[in-house]
């Protein structure tokens, strides 16, 4: 599995940088109370950007941003592939298994 992220714009420490916890995709699936110290575990780093800069990186690693503290845009394209399964009981969502298709679905 492997994400592809390809910077629009620059990503500073005050724009929301993306942040990873390294090597936490060998976890398989974290459970919300397991996440901390899993970060703990791996550390957490910020992924700066230039524009026009890309990412490759396992598409499973424990990930997260905080609220930007800037009014500059951060517009990223971002494309998951996988030829396999998901591990540890994660699952990919298709075209029309949107959450908020699946309960528009429902209603």
């Amino acid at each position: 599995m492997l994400t592809a992220r390809i910077h629009l714009d620059a990503v500073t420490k005050s724009n929301s940088p993306l942040l990873v916890a390294p090597g936490s995709h060998k976890f398989g699936l974290i459970k919300e109370a397991q996440v901390d110290a899993v970060a703990e575990h791996c550390g957490v780093r910020a992924c700066l950007a230039d524009a026009g800069d890309v990412w490759l990186y396992h598409t499973a690693i424990l990930h997260s941003s905080e609220k930007s503290r800037s009014d500059r845009p951060r517009r990223v394209l971002q494309v998951d592939f996988s030829g396999d399964e998901l591990p540890g009981g994660l699952q990919w969502l298709g075209i029309g298994e949107l959450p908020l298709e699946r309960a528009k679905a429902s209603s």
